[in-house]
């Protein structure tokens, strides 16, 4: 999908097809990054997509995808179908379909007037589905998804059932030809051989449908490749099937012409062709496969949204497809029924399930003005909800996007495996042709057909796909299962960076403790209630929890607030407000001090509740003291154990807060944090975040809050509770969704863990490559041993990566 990112630019995902390996997602990357216009291009072969960001004041999708296609590949466009309704005569279809042409991405609109249909092909990378029916709802009609999901064509799925017919094909017709060479060794001879086997006629024509119609993916992928001055897999698969194949013929009809049906047949090597072929489509499925198994995550991600809601319009309760659903509609939502869209309670008193989004599984209880997110489940009782957030813009939408740009991003470490597949195998092609001049002039001189097997070994042993798969898959894997476990990594690159952490500083309020104090303190020398009115009258203008928890301190007293008639934030210091006509200042020493108010006489009463881990807040009216209000924050349950684990783990833990130092010192005790940062402003966590940094420390800064959000984007790893607020989630690399710290070690657990495979990975590739290429070139290598053995690399890689998909946490 199309998104808007910074200074104008868009980011379009493109769906690509016709990659054999990672050389095809290097060369098409180049490609695109050539384009004027484009300022970054990244091609996930594991994926098959392309990420685009451009400018579209000089370059567009279309031309993104003409790029793609003159390199040889195509991008994938899909079909949808809608009802329409409102249509009174053919103009009326006309219309329509003169709409949905015009817009960006929509390849060709059918309308249908009799049928009162809309047939769309379409770039689901430049337009979407929702795009489409707001066009049809500007032209004064309406458009309906046909069926209950978009009808849109599963490339991936197509192309697998492809290669199973290919395989099967290929399979049948290689056998016989693997039998006849099976029954050259002294050790087979006992096994029966029908003489029709070793006909090289009958051979030729098992051979030919092999090369030329299974094989003929591997032809247009070298084709393409060498068009555009590179080389691929599939050039190493094309030149070395080629050579057995073509050699095989010549030899035939010399044979044929020359000898006679009399004499011996030649020694042929149709069986190391098709049988080459065979493999190498065998890895390409079960790779295929493997790959379809990576993406599980994102699938049971869009598995959890509901498929149909039922909303009030006109006073009637309908049942419509959950896309159709638009902001402002009045959503019905049962017990046992998810909520489709998020919203908030207008009606109805109920709990709610929301342990897929925050890991609690205890329901939350839900009443009017409360919030709900969609694909949470209602327990017992009716709410009626109104949707603030539909489609793209829910919780769950953002979620999946964030999962998906992960999986398809680059980590760092995947540049290492990029520069080696680029220019590898044109190396490889060149150590062939040196290890077959060296055979057939030097160790078995004029011995052709010896030489020819050599460099053949060579030419199929040294594909590097398992190298270009490493990285990918592992991303894929890993971010997957964290997703699962309500970690969200904004991209590969902070996948690979959590593991380097060696310090996490967390926030107190909100991180630390539950966010959710209370009011427990009052001391004034006036009358309480009106001093609590004015106090409350202040503080419900502040977003701070530890004005909310004031607040509704206040109103359970029932204490009516009145209005205020000006409110300022102080960050770091307090509040500041106008209340019927008096100046209410409320907050630290500093404020006070600031003011010009003298607060000394009740310095003793408030460092006597901060020692008990309460917060005080002083009070002054008009510029003169009039007395404290105090709440306590209690810890998270999670917190003392997520320390005691970080610290098992090597990594130092640093609370840091705004709050005075015998509060946090408090809390920190609570949970065993032994290093604490208190009174310190918003910037001066940045500032903080940048001292440990210039002392050689990875930084990972974990908080909530608007308040936080400089030190999360300072610090090398930003992780935001999910249960904060947007801005930090924004700012942050890393969302912890349930909201809890014990995903502070769970995502360090996750990123060492993907780490380690990717290594692997990485390792094994190229030991093999390395291992390989000198055994074929000394001959104890026959090229359909290669052929396996290199099919079995590449699966290899991909199933090492999929472990990641079952790794349990404590």
């Amino acid at each position: 999908m199309e998104a808007a990112t910074s200074q104008g630019n868009k980011q379009v995902n493109l769906p690509i097809t016709g990659m054999t390996c990672a050389a095809c997602a290097i060369r098409i990357e180049k490609g695109l990054n050539k384009l004027e216009g484009v300022s970054n291009a990244n091609v996930n072969f594991a994926m098959e997509k392309a990420s685009v960001v451009f400018d579209p004041a000089k370059v567009d999708v279309t031309r993104l995808e003409e790029s793609i296609k003159k390199l040889g590949y195509g991008t994938v466009k899909e079909v949808i179908d809608f009802q329409l309704e409102g249509m009174t005569c053919a103009a009326c279809a006309n219309r329509i379909e003169k709409g949905l042409n015009k817009l960006p991405g929509v390849t060709k609109a059918t309308v249908n007037f009799a049928m009162e249909t809309a047939h769309v092909e379409y770039s689901p990378g430049e337009v979407s589905v929702t795009d489409m029916q707001n066009k049809v709802n500007q032209l004064g009609y309406k458009a309906i998804l046909k069926n209950e999901k978009e009808a849109t064509q599963d490339h991936r799925g197509k192309e697998i059932q492809n290669q199973k017919r290919k395989l099967l094909l290929s399979a049948i017709l290689s056998l016989p030809l693997l039998w006849s060479m099976v029954g050259h060794f002294s050790f087979t001879s006992w096994i029966y051989s029908p003489e029709i086997f070793m006909n090289p006629w009958f051979q030729l024509i098992l051979a030919t449908p092999v090369q030329f119609y299974v094989g003929r993916q591997f032809y247009v992928g070298a084709y393409k490749a060498l068009r555009n001055g590179s080389a691929n897999m599939d050039v190493l698969i094309a030149l070395g099937t080629s050579a057995a194949y073509f050699y095989s013929v010549y030899q035939t009809i010399a044979w044929s012409v020359g000898n006679g049906e009399s004499h011996h047949a030649p020694a042929l090597y149709f069986e190391t062709s098709a049988v080459l072929i065979t493999l190498v489509i065998m890895g390409k499925l079960f790779e295929a496969l493997a790959k379809g198994r990576s993406s599980e995550a994102i699938k049971s991600l869009m598995g959890l949204r509901a498929k149909t809601a039922i909303v009030v319009r006109e006073g009637q309760e309908i049942s419509i497809p959950v896309d159709e659903v638009i902001v402002g509609d009045l959503v019905l939502v049962r017990p046992g029924d998810k909520v489709p869209v998020d919203g908030e309670v207008v009606e109805g008193i109920s709990t709610v399930d929301e342990s897929m989004l925050t890991g609690e599984s205890i329901p939350v209880e839900k009443k009017p003005g409360d919030a709900v997110i969609g694909a949470t489940v209602n327990k017992n009782g009716v709410l009626r909800v109104k949707a603030t957030k539909v489609g793209k813009e829910t919780a769950l939408a953002q979620i999946i996007k964030v999962v998906e740009e992960a999986q398809g991003s680059k980590a760092p470490i995947q540049r290492i495996a990029d520069v080696i597949s680029g220019i590898f195998v044109p190396i490889v092609v060149g150590i062939a042709i040196v290890a077959f001049l060296v055979w057939y002039f030097y160790v078995t001189p004029g011995n052709f057909a010896g030489a020819l097997e050599i460099a053949i070994a060579i030419l199929v042993i040294a594909c590097p796909c398992a190298l270009g798969l490493a990285t990918p898959t592992s991303i894929m894997a890993g971010s997957g299962r964290s997703a699962e476990l309500g970690i969200l990594f904004k991209g590969g690159e902070h996948l690979e960076q959590t593991h380097k952490i060696d310090t996490i500083i967390l926030d107190k309020t909100g991180t630390v403790t539950k966010g959710k104090p209370e009011l427990t303190d009052v001391i004034t020398d006036g009358d309480e209630t009106e001093f609590l009115r004015v106090v409350g009258a202040a503080e419900k203008n502040s977003e701070h929890p530890l004005a909310e928890a004031i607040v509704i301190g206040i109103q359970e007293k029932a204490i009516s607030l009145p209005q205020t008639e000006s409110f300022e934030a102080i960050p770091g210091y307090g509040i500041q407000a106008m209340v019927e006509g008096k100046e209410v200042l409320i907050g630290t020493r500093r404020l006070m001090e600031k003011f010009g108010v003298d607060a000394k006489a009740a310095y003793e009463s408030m460092s006597r509740l901060e020692e008990s881990g309460k917060t005080a807040m002083l009070v002054a009216i008009n510029n003169q003291y009039s007395g404290i209000v105090a709440v306590a924050d209690t810890i998270k349950e999670s917190s003392k154990d997520a320390v005691k684990r970080l610290k098992e783990m090597g990594i130092q833990v640093i609370m840091i807060t705004g709050d005075n130092q015998r509060t946090a010192k408090a809390i920190a005790e609570q949970v065993g944090i032994d290093h604490v940062l208190a009174e310190v402003l918003p910037e001066g966590k940045a500032q903080e975040v940048k001292t440990l940094q210039a002392q050689g420390k990875k930084v990972a800064m974990v908080g909530d809050g608007i308040n936080d959000a400089p030190a999360l984007a300072t610090a090398d790893i930003g992780m935001a509770i999910g249960t904060g607020t947007d801005i930090a989630m924004e700012a942050a690399d890393v969302t912890l969704m349930r909201g809890e710290l014990s995903s502070i070690p769970d995502a360090i657990y996750m990123s060492r863990k993907t780490m380690r495979n990717i290594k692997q990975n990485l390792f094994w590739a190229l030991a093999y490559n390395s291992l390989g290429i000198p055994i074929a070139a000394i001959g104890l290598l026959a090229p359909w041993v290669a052929g396996a053995a290199m099919a079995l690399s590449s699966v290899s890689v991909v199933l090492n990566a999929l472990r990641l998909q079952r790794v349990k946490i404590r």
